[in-house]
């Protein structure tokens, strides 16, 4: 395990004196990675956990002594940490694999760095769903937005058979010709950026959906939850002959609209959303698709709440980039260990298998690397 991550992280430069260091930065890495995945975020939490599991450390890693709380600081502060991120995410693909049909891409600002006049740090991340793993993560310039960093990020992710969902910001000519030259497909939301567009398809759309006499491809899922129930119904238009624009859009082949009725306590919420796609499925693989973008927001949540990276002290931009993507790795090896091990249809949260795992930590942790690998 030790000779893996070591040559996962050996492009990561060590910016110190070699004279003065006395903790590898593989040795340092390495106790942030088993931190992270047992859930704790405060950096003298990860001494606590060091000096008390040591020998599972040692013993399985090869770690030798453990650094102080200000030392952990200065190494952070330190490494390059877009150089961490690529190499994590490298680990990451390299232990639980790139399979999967579905990337989404979604921002996230970490509040904690927006304070004061400290340039706040918005990361872009392409996310596999079906295992939680990591394709590709770039930081948004202040001074630009999420577009051009997705569009940059494109030509260097392997998409071949995959289809590309996010935003609808990113409903943009440009992006979708750039997932098509990549193999992909993309479903896109559509919304006021595209109002053209928007109005086209949903007119047509609606007026298609309210004759009953018109065949369309349909689809309906229901889900029951904690006194919450919501139906999806998904249309697919059959062809694509009444759209004036159609060739503008790079392999552009359906148009899809997704009715959600939620009811609750509260009430009854009805709303109709509007998709284009260049992938000609049948409506339940689309709707199905749609509905698995909201892994990605779901990542996002748990980084605040499992981990609490919003209110994260560290001050440093590669501080936080470090443990953002040790964030992500922690998540997706948790999600993969249940999805694995747990025969049961209703499945634990990530969140309190996480929280269970302070307990024994050592025997705990030893058991699930050779469970994942």
């Amino acid at each position: 395990m030790r000779q893996e991550f070591e040559r996962c992280i050996k492009g990561i430069e060590d910016k110190r004196y070699r004279s003065f260091v006395e903790h590898k930065l593989a040795d340092v890495l390495v106790l942030v990675m088993c931190c992270t995945l047992c859930g704790l975020d405060e950096l003298k939490d990860f001494v606590a956990y060091g000096k008390a599991n040591l020998c599972f450390l040692r013993e399985t890693f090869g770690v030798k002594t453990i650094p102080s709380a200000s030392t952990l600081t200065r190494v952070l502060n330190m490494v390059d940490g877009e150089r961490v991120a690529q190499a994590i995410m490298q680990f990451m693909q390299e232990l639980l694999g790139t399979d999967g049909d579905l990337v989404a891409f979604d921002g996230k600002t970490i509040c904690a760095t927006a304070k004061g006049n400290r340039e706040k740090l918005h990361i872009i991340t392409a996310l596999l769903t079906r295992n939680g793993v990591v394709l590709g993560q770039q930081t948004v310039d202040e001074k630009t937005n999420e577009i051009p960093t997705m569009q940059e990020m494109l030509p260097y992710l392997d998409l071949e058979g995959k289809v590309v969902t996010a935003d609808a910001m990113h409903c943009q000519r440009e992006t979708s010709r750039l997932v098509r030259e990549q193999g992909g497909d993309y479903i896109w939301g559509l919304k006021a950026n595209q109002a053209a567009l928007h109005d086209d398809v949903s007119l047509y759309m609606d007026d298609r959906i309210a004759d009953s006499h018109i065949e369309m491809d349909t689809h309906t899922t229901v889900e029951k939850n904690a006194g919450r129930m919501e139906r999806r119904t998904c249309y697919k238009t059959p062809t694509l002959d009444w759209l004036p624009v159609r060739s503008d859009w790079a392999g552009l082949s359906c148009a899809f609209a997704i009715d959600r009725t939620t009811q609750t306590l509260a009430g009854t919420q009805v709303e109709r959303s509007y998709y284009i796609s260049s992938l000609d499925a049948p409506a339940s693989e689309l709707l199905r698709m749609t509905r698995e973008h909201w892994k990605i927001e779901a990542l996002h949540w748990q980084l605040d709440v499992t981990f609490s990276e919003d209110a994260c002290r560290v001050l440093s931009a590669n501080g936080q980039k470090t443990l953002n993507i040790f964030r992500k790795l922690a998540l997706a090896l948790h999600k993969n260990y249940i999805n694995a091990t747990v025969a049961t249809k209703t499945k634990p949260s990530v969140r309190s298998h996480i929280s269970g795992s302070f307990e024994s930590a050592a025997a705990l942790w030893a058991f699930r690397w050779r469970v994942i690998l």
